[in-house]
């Protein structure tokens, strides 16, 4: 059976282009996941994993689509390997049954790793000179406006921490965090 998986960063993103591409390879079935490759931890991803059998082909678009660092994607190419699973990637012209393909796995996997941290180096460079500029000032901090009110009853104990967080809608960290002040 040819498995197809498709990866795309946000919501707003579209698939189409990888699903028509594997449509057109005659993937029996698609995963799709909308969300970063930085972590392996994708709802689609496991659900695929966990459907793939012996003699199933998985096949991307290219590997960037299916992890972001050498680490994870061989971690994942292992785990199909060991299944039995082979794995296909388009651009890369990637077929882990061969041996030439795996050592192409490899190198891919390593110069996308470094085209990701060469992009994530000129972001960090842009932010900066943006900032020296005056044109860059992050994320304006999300107002509480109840905040005090709320951390005074919380350390008077009229109410649990619990409460506190869900009636600020905050996370725990950011509560703690700000109520240490």
């Amino acid at each position: 059976m040819k498995i197809g998986y498709v990866r795309v960063s946000t919501q707003e993103q579209n698939t189409i282009r990888q699903e028509v591409m594997l449509r057109e390879l005659g993937v029996d079935e698609i995963f799709i996941d909308k969300a970063s490759g930085k972590s392996t931890d994708r709802s689609e991803l496991r659900r695929m994993m966990e459907y793939v059998r012996k003699g199933d082909t998985v096949i991307v678009e290219s590997i960037s689509r299916f992890a972001r660092n050498t680490r994870d994607l061989l971690e994942l190419v292992e785990r199909l390997t060991a299944r039995e699973v082979e794995f296909v990637s388009r651009k890369e012209a990637i077929d882990t049954t061969t041996p030439t393909g795996k050592f192409m796995l490899t190198v891919f996997a390593a110069v996308a790793e470094l085209e990701r941290e060469y992009i994530l180096q000129r972001q960090r460079e842009g932010i900066a000179i943006a900032k020296q500029l005056g044109k860059y000032r992050g994320r304006p901090a999300k107002k509480y406006p109840d905040f005090d009110r709320v951390v005074t009853r919380w350390r008077a104990g009229e109410i649990s921490a619990v409460q506190a967080i869900k009636q600020l809608g905050m996370s725990k960290t950011r509560f703690y965090a700000r109520a240490k002040k």
